[in-house]
C-alpha cells in the first residue's frame, strides 16, 4: 500500500474540518448497505465517479461517516487521517479513485462491524445458480482476472467483484453487494474479449480504470443483490508450489487470512477488538463452506477450467 492511515482525535478532526470547509463545493450522501456515508470534495472527478459508484441516499438523512477528499500543497500524497469517533476520514492529495471507493466501504464496515455484526470481505462474490462463490486473493493472484472469466459463463452471476459485506444468520453466511456499478481497468478485454464492448464505452482515469455499468455487458438479471457463500476460492501465484489446487481446512485458511490482513489492506482500525471478531466472522465462514486453495500460475484460460471443475463439483 502507498498510504497508512493515522489516527485523529475529536479535537483534530474538528480543526481538520474548519482548513478544509472552503474546499467543499460538493456535499453528496450516499447509502452503502444500509449506511448513510457523505463525500465532501471540491475535485469534480472524485465527485462523478462517486455518483456512478454508490446508490444515492436521502439528503434528509444524517450520515453515519463522512469523508473529506481535498487538496493540500503543504503536506505530502496519499495521506489518510482518521478519527474513529465520528468516523471521519480525510483523503489529502490522493489521486487514485479506486482507494476513494475502498476507504468508503472501509468507513461503512467499520460501522456495521461494530453495530451489526456484519464483516467486510475485500474479494468478489459470484452465484453460480444459487451456489454462492467467495474469491480471495493477494494482490496479483489474479483475483480480478478470474471474476470476469468466470462472468462469461451465462450461468454466472455477480453480487461484487470487489468487496461486499457478510452476514452470519445460523448455519449460512450471506454475502451483500453496495455497490450501483463496477471500476474496472482497461486491460480487461485484453485478457478477456468478451468485455471488449464494454471497455470501448468506458472513460478512463489517469491511472487506467473506469467506473462501468456491468449490466451492459452481463444483463441487468445477472447482477444480484445477496447469495449464500458456499464455496470459498483462495487465489495465490507461487511457482514454487507443484499443487494446482489444494482443499484447505477451515483453520488452514483462516490462518492464511490473518497472516495475510484477511486481504484487506482498506481496514480503518485494528485493535484486538476488532481482530476477536474479524477471526470469528472468517471462522464461522470457513466452517459453513467448501475452501480450496487454487495456484494461478497456469494461463487464464487453464486456472479458469481448474476453477470451474471446482464450482460444478457437489
Amino acid at each position: 500500500m502507498a498510504y497508512d492511515v493515522i489516527h485523529i482525535s475529536m479535537e483534530m478532526k474538528e480543526e481538520l474540518v474548519d482548513r478544509y470547509t472552503s474546499q467543499v463545493l460538493y456535499e453528496i450522501k450516499s447509502e452503502i448497505y444500509g449506511c448513510c456515508i457523505k463525500l465532501l470534495t471540491g475535485i469534480p472527478s472524485i465527485k462523478d465517479a462517486w455518483e456512478e459508484s454508490f446508490y444515492s441516499a436521502s439528503q434528509s438523512i444524517r450520515s453515519h461517516g463522512r469523508l473529506y477528499v481535498i487538496r493540500d500543497q503543504d503536506v505530502g500524497e496519499n495521506q489518510v487521517l482518521y478519527n474513529p469517533q465520528s468516523r471521519t476520514a480525510f483523503l489529502i492529495n490522493m489521486d487514485y479513485y479506486g482507494w476513494v471507493k475502498s476507504l468508503a466501504l472501509s468507513v461503512a464496515g467499520d460501522i456495521l462491524e461494530d453495530y451489526h455484526n456484519i464483516y467486510s470481505v475485500h474479494g468478489a462474490c459470484l452465484d453460480m445458480r444459487g451456489q454462492g462463490i467467495c474469491i480471495l486473493g493477494g494482490s496479483g493472484a489474479g483475483k480480478t482476472t478470474h471474476t470476469y472469466g468466470l462472468l462469461r459463463n451465462p450461468r454466472m452471476r455477480v453480487v461484487s467483484d470487489d468487496w461486499f459485506f457478510g452476514r452470519i444468520f445460523g448455519d449460512d453466511v450471506l454475502a451483500y453487494g453496495s455497490e450501483k456499478n463496477f471500476y474496472i481497468r482497461a486491460d480487461l478485454a485484453e485478457i478477456w474479449k468478451e468485455f471488449a464492448g464494454l471497455v470501448d464505452k468506458a472513460s478512463f482515469d489517469s491511472k487506467g480504470r473506469a467506473v462501468v455499468d456491468l449490466r451492459q455487458a452481463i444483463g441487468k438479471g445477472r447482477i444480484m443483490p445477496l447469495t449464500t457463500i458456499e464455496k470459498v476460492i483462495l487465489l495465490k501465484r507461487d511457482p514454487e508450489q507443484e499443487e494446482i489446487v489444494l482443499p484447505l481446512e477451515g483453520d488452514q485458511a483462516l490462518a492464511i487470512l490473518e497472516e495475510n490482513g484477511y486481504y484487506n489492506p482498506h481496514l480503518l482500525v485494528h485493535n484486538e477488538f476488532k481482530a476477536n471478531r474479524r477471526s470469528r466472522f472468517f471462522r464461522t465462514l470457513f466452517l459453513h463452506s467448501r475452501v480450496i486453495e487454487v495456484n494461478t500460475t497456469g494461463t487464464p484460460e487453464e486456472t479458469q477450467r481448474r476453477i470451474l471443475e471446482i464450482l460444478e463439483e457437489k
